[in-house]
């Protein structure tokens, strides 16, 4: 089964934020990235707002042809906002106002209560909600036992691991136990690069869709976003054919 690949836009609106003007464009990244063979456009638009904007939210869901996650706090304020706007899914992700990005999973079997009512009234909605989340079984089946529709599996540890062995088996694992269950579409992403994603979809074979951002958009710098896509594709691809 083909992994897709969905672009994390923010890193664009964090330039364009750095100088408060109006370029560059995060909505024009996104369009450059599915016609380069993205097959989706994730955005984290934060409680603080200080890369991605509402209008940003807006815009992308008239502009994008393919699927849009929406990373967010569960708060009243965001979970407003994705009401509003309504894009494909909404992934829940933990958020530190001294975080430089989203740096932590969501301690979903932590906190049951506050969002399983957050997941309600999403999926009353008719929007999937995904948790991203530590690779660890009860992480997995709090997630689901909420009412998730879907999980992202953090990479982080295995991005910056000197034994990335370790991290792939952890990540193996939580994934199995997820396909296992049956009732959860399983993603990963974070600190993924096109040099570590091959051997993460070739060790993790149940993961179906991948969120790259910052790598991307760095490479992006010398090469060219389409080009960066399409780099980052053909290393997904390669992964895929190592299973």
């Amino acid at each position: 089964m083909r992994v897709d690949l969905s672009v994390n836009i923010d890193h664009v609106a964090t330039i364009r934020q750095a100088r408060g003007g109006d370029y560059p464009d995060p909505t024009r990244a996104a369009v450059l990235c599915e016609l380069a063979g993205a097959d989706g456009i994730t955005v984290h638009v934060r409680e603080d707002r200080r890369h991605a904007q509402d209008r940003d939210l807006r815009l992308l869901r008239e502009l994008c042809t393919t699927r849009l996650n929406l990373e967010m706090a569960a708060t009243d304020d965001m979970v407003a906002l994705a009401l509003e706007v309504g894009p494909d899914i909404v992934t829940l992700v933990p958020e530190r106002r001294e975080e430089r990005t989203t740096e932590d999973e969501l301690d979903v079997a932590g906190h049951r209560d506050e969002l399983k009512d957050v997941v309600e009234h999403l999926r009353a909605a008719q929007i999937p909600v995904s948790m991203f989340i530590d690779p660890e079984a009860p992480q997995v089946d709090a997630s689901a036992e909420v009412g998730a529709q879907a999980i992202e599996l953090h990479t982080g540890d295995y991005a910056h691991a000197s034994e990335p062995e370790r991290e792939l088996v952890r990540l193996a694992g939580a994934a199995e136990h997820a396909a296992n269950r049956g009732d959860l579409f399983i993603a990963a992403g974070h600190g993924l690069t096109v040099r570590n994603v091959g051997a993460l979809v070739a060790a993790v074979p149940q993961v179906r869709e991948l969120n790259i951002g910052h790598a991307l958009v760095a490479d992006a710098v010398f090469v060219g976003l389409q080009s960066a896509v399409l780099a980052f594709r053909q290393a997904i691809d390669a992964g895929e054919s190592r299973r």
